[in-house]
C-alpha cells in the first residue's frame, strides 16, 4: 500500500527543515525525506555567516532566534584581506553589531532538527524522481523502490535536485571556478603560523583568478577553501585519494605564493575535498505548476562567494511555511499560497544570484585583491 502525506519535502537541509519548524509552529505536519543513513552521515561544512536581513527573519519566523545566539561564536565577523605575499591590505575587527554572526552550520542544522517532531525526518531515503498524477498530487519514487503520494511537494534537495524536473527544465552550469576544501585542526596549537595567518574570523588571500578563504571555527580548527580559474574537469584529474600528491598538485600553481599561504594547504589534516562551483542561470523561475514548488539550492544554486546560499533557503523554508498557514485548505487555496511564496522568492532570488555572481568576478579578477578592496573602501 502506498504512503500518502498531505505535505512532503525532499531534503533534509537547512531551507526545508526550517519550512518543517515553520509548520510545526503554525500546527501543520510535513514528512522530510533525507537521502544521507543518519544526521550524522556526513560533516555539514564550516561557518555561516547568518544575515540579519533573511538567515535570521527565518530563525524569528521559527521561534528559534534566542537559541540561534547562544551557538554564534564571538569574534566570528573579523575579516582581513591580504595578497598572495600575505601582506595585510585590509583587518576589520568583530564590532559585534549582530548583523552577521558567524555560527557553526552542523550545530545550527541540530537546532532545527531538534525543533521538530520527533520522526519527522525519514533518513536513508534517496528520491530518484517524481511524476504529477493530477489535481496537484504527485507520486514519488525512491531508490529502494518503494513510492509515496504527496498533496503538496516541495524540492529542498539542493543543487542536482530530482524535483526540480517538474517545473523547470534549467540544469547548473559550471562557473569556471573550482577548488578544494581543507581542515586543520587545533590550529593554535598544532599549525601557529596557519592560525596567525588567518587570524580571529574570515580571510581573503587573493590573486588574479586565485585564492585562499578561510575561516576559524568554534573547535579551533581552521576550516580552508583554495580556489582558482579552472577547467571544469580539474578535479577529477587529481587523484585525492593519494593525499600527498594531491596537496602538491593544488599548489602548483601557488608556487609564487607566501609559504604561510601555502601552508594553509600543505598542512592541512586529512582529505582533500574538491569544490567545482555550480549555478542556475541567473534569474532562473518557472510558471505555476499544481502542487510542487523548489526552495534553497534546488530553486536558486549560486556560488558561494556572496554567502547567500543558506540564508536565502532559510528564509525560502520561513515565507514558504508562512504562505502554506496563511492559506489552508484544498488544493486551490495551496496553489494561491505556492504563487504567493513564488511571486515574492523569484525577485530575491535573482537580485542573490546577481550578486553572488558580480562577487565571484570581483574575486578573482585581474590585480587582485584590489576589487574587493575597492568594494570595501565604496
Amino acid at each position: 500500500m502506498t504512503r500518502h502525506h498531505p505535505i512532503v519535502i525532499v531534503g533534509g537541509g537547512l531551507g526545508g527543515l526550517t519550512l518543517a519548524r515553520v509548520l510545526h509552529v503554525n500546527g501543520i505536519e510535513a514528512a522530510v525525506y533525507d537521502r544521507d543513513a543518519a544526521p550524522t552521515a556526513h560533516s555539514q561544512g564550516g561557518m555561516l555567516d547568518i544575515h540579519a536581513d533573511s538567515g535570521q527573519v527565518a530563525l524569528h519566523a521559527a521561534g528559534l532566534h534566542e537559541d540561534f545566539r547562544a551557538l554564534v561564536r564571538p569574534g566570528g565577523q573579523a575579516m582581513r584581506i591580504l595578497d598572495k605575499h600575505a601582506v595585510v591590505h585590509l583587518e576589520e575587527a568583530d564590532d559585534g553589531d549582530g548583523e552577521r554572526p558567524e555560527v557553526e552550520r552542523g550545530q545550527l542544522r541540530d537546532l532545527l532538527l531538534g525543533a521538530v517532531p520527533e520522526g519527522t525526518v525519514r533518513w536513508g531515503a534517496k528520491v530518484t524522481g517524481a511524476r504529477p498524477l493530477g489535481g496537484g498530487r504527485h507520486e514519488v519514487a525512491l531508490a529502494d523502490g518503494t513510492s509515496f503520494t504527496t498533496d503538496l511537494l516541495v524540492g529542498a534537495d539542493g543543487a542536482w535536485s530530482k524535483i526540480r524536473p517538474l517545473v523547470s527544465g534549467a540544469v547548473p552550469a559550471y562557473t569556471g571556478i573550482s577548488g578544494v576544501e581543507a581542515d586543520l585542526l587545533d590550529a593554535d596549537t598544532r599549525h601557529p603560523r596557519s592560525a596567525a595567518v588567518v587570524g580571529g574570523g574570515m580571510l581573503f588571500a587573493l590573486g588574479e583568478g586565485r585564492g585562499f578563504l578561510a575561516h576559524r571555527e568554534i573547535d579551533g580548527s581552521l576550516h580552508v577553501y583554495n580556489m582558482r580559474e579552472a577547467p571544469e574537469d580539474w578535479t577529477s584529474g587529481i587523484d585525492f585519494t593519494d593525499i600527498e600528491a594531491a596537496k602538491a598538485t593544488v599548489l602548483a600553481d601557488f608556487s609564487d605564493w607566501d609559504e604561510s599561504l601555502r601552508a594553509l594547504i600543505r598542512d592541512a589534516d586529512g582529505e582533500l575535498v574538491p569544490r567545482p562551483i555550480y549555478a542556475l542561470p541567473i534569474g532562473h523561475r518557472w510558471d505555476r505548476r499544481p502542487g510542487v514548488t523548489l526552495l534553497g539550492d534546488a530553486a536558486h544554486l549560486m556560488s558561494p562567494f556572496a554567502g547567500e546560499g543558506a540564508n536565502l533557503a532559510m528564509l525560502d523554508g520561513a515565507e514558504l511555511g508562512q504562505a502554506i498557514a496563511a492559506h489552508p485548505g484544498d488544493a486551490e487555496t495551496a496553489q494561491t499560497a505556492l504563487a504567493a511564496y513564488e511571486q515574492a522568492l523569484f525577485p530575491r532570488s535573482e537580485a542573490s544570484a546577481l550578486a553572488s555572481a558580480e562577487s565571484l568576478t570581483t574575486l578573482f579578477s585581474p590585480g587582485a585583491p584590489e576589487g574587493l578592496l575597492a568594494l570595501f573602501a565604496s
